[in-house]
């Protein structure tokens, strides 16, 4: 993950994103169909919980026990006749699929959309080999046009509006500027079509893979994917290794938590199962089919037993599209492929946490996430424990000392409760010590631009320390049996 900065800073990518009011109105508009969709799903089925319950149980089991069931796919997809590449990490994946590409003489690739193919920088790995590659979803194919990351698990472009989009298409296809939505697509369709028809190779995701049968499951609502997956003569499936099922029974249970988290929908428009090339009964289908199967980190999220169920994620965007934080910032502020809550757990993990050492704290902990998790993944304990890892790790002298303020203060205050005179000359130090950054506004006097508070009071209002304290206005009430008096 090249492209990746060597430290991820989400505080400066953040404050760049509220600074745009068009990608915060374009992200709620999106979300917010996407939650009200869910919403009018869950409200029909309620069988919901023991559904999610059954599955996180599912990939409990499949996760403990990874390499029984990885070496069972292995064996599933090879007597289908596909062929199994193992890659330790992005480059080694990368390295694979182009060297299958240069094999077999490819001069022309087609994408799929994949998460997976963002995170080992894929695109980039062609471009190097001398390798043309395009897109194929329309979310993806916008971003590959504007040379971003996606914004979104499911809608990589959701930050972008149709203005944008429509500037982009105008720039970059050389059409005139329309903003009609079933134009731009129109457009996008006819340029794509003839990639299709001309690729040598097509490349795409898994959303699971049964390793009983060797199938991969592919979940889709624009008919690109089973186009790449038939059309080319060659198919590269690349395949985080978290994304098996041990058995091919399993498959109705996650496509359909899948679908109804991810947009709501009963069942998504196209769903393919693929299982190795085509036989000679096949009408279509590719010759050779290869399954590169995905480390790049995750057997390092498998060994800790605090962390692991990062690894029951399916990648359906229900908890970025709940999240308040990411509703304001979008995606990009997190720095990495993976946004959201789930990338706050899972970027850390991948990098390590010393290079994404903010993302545990991009949360409020406020548990929404977990709440419409489809298996259930307790997103904020995983932040709890990467936020300890962050804190303990010396990351940085800025850290450190963080770190050596925060103590200094808490064991101020243990000190002032524990004793009442020192508590009195705290409070009475604090009301002259704040009188310098005093600002009035219409809800009344409030702190501004103080020392160590500066983080909270750019975007919130902090109230004063009162003259007056309680006590002393408590005292008052008693000896003289009435109100305590203002705070003057």
């Amino acid at each position: 993950m090249a492209h990746i900065a060597e430290k991820i800073d989400f505080k400066q990518g953040s404050k760049r994103s509220m600074e745009n009011p068009d990608l915060r109105k374009a992200l709620y508009k999106a979300t917010d169909l996407f939650r009200a969709q869910r919403a009018a799903t869950m409200a029909a089925n309620d069988k919901w919980d023991d559904l999610r319950n059954r599955a996180r149980e599912i990939k409990r089991h499949t996760i403990e026990n990874l390499d029984y069931y990885l070496e069972m796919l292995e064996e599933s997809v090879t007597r289908a006749g596909g062929i199994v590449h193992w890659a330790r990490d992005g480059l080694e994946a990368a390295r694979i699929i182009t060297d299958i590409a240069h094999e077999h003489g490819v001069k022309r690739v087609v994408k799929s959309k994949s998460m997976a193919t963002e995170e080992i920088e894929l695109n980039a790995a062609f471009d190097q080999a001398g390798i043309g590659v395009v897109e194929t979803d329309l979310g993806e194919y916008i971003i590959q046009l504007a040379g971003e990351r996606p914004s979104h698990i499911i809608a990589p472009a959701i930050h972008k509006t149709k203005h944008e989009i429509s500037e982009l298409f105008a720039e970059k296809l050389g059409i005139p500027y329309q903003d009609d939505p079933q134009g731009l697509t129109a457009a996008a369709r006819e340029r794509l079509r003839g990639e299709f028809l001309n690729a040598d190779m097509g490349v795409s995701g898994v959303n699971f893979a049964a390793a009983d049968t060797g199938t991969i499951a592919i979940v889709e609502n624009e008919g690109n994917s089973r186009l790449t997956t038939t059309l080319p003569r060659v198919h590269v499936a690349l395949m985080g290794m978290e994304k098996i099922l041990p058995r091919f029974s399993d498959l109705s249970l996650f496509l359909s938590l899948l679908i109804k988290s991810a947009t709501g929908q009963k069942l998504s428009t196209y769903i393919s199962l693929i299982t190795g090339p085509k036989n000679e009964t096949d009408i279509d289908g590719p010759e050779e089919f290869h399954l590169v199967i995905l480390d790049n980190g995750r057997t390092k999220i498998l060994s800790n037993p605090h962390t692991r169920e990062s690894l029951y994620c399916l990648r359906c965007g229900a908890c970025l599209n709940i999240c308040p934080v990411y509703r304001q910032v979008g995606g990009h502020a997190y720095g990495g492929i993976y946004s959201g809550p789930i990338g706050a757990i899972i970027t850390p993990q991948l990098l390590g946490v010393e290079r994404a050492p903010d993302l545990p704290f991009a949360s409020t902990l406020c548990g929404a996430c977990r709440d419409v998790c489809p298996v259930i993944i307790d997103i904020p304990k995983v932040l709890l424990k990467l936020r300890e890892q962050a804190i303990k790790s010396p990351v940085s002298i800025v850290s450190r000392r963080a770190d050596f303020l925060e103590r200094v203060a808490v064991r101020l205050w243990r000190f002032a409760m524990e004793h009442s005179s020192a508590y009195g000359l705290f409070t009475k130090l604090a009301y002259w010590a704040q009188l310098p950054f005093k600002s009035s506004t219409r809800s009344g006097d409030v702190l501004r631009s103080a020392p160590f508070l500066s983080g909270w009071t750019e975007t919130r209002d902090f109230p004063l320390v009162a003259r007056t304290t309680f006590r002393e206005r408590w005292k008052r009430s008693l000896k003289y049996g009435g109100g305590g008096g203002g705070d003057g």
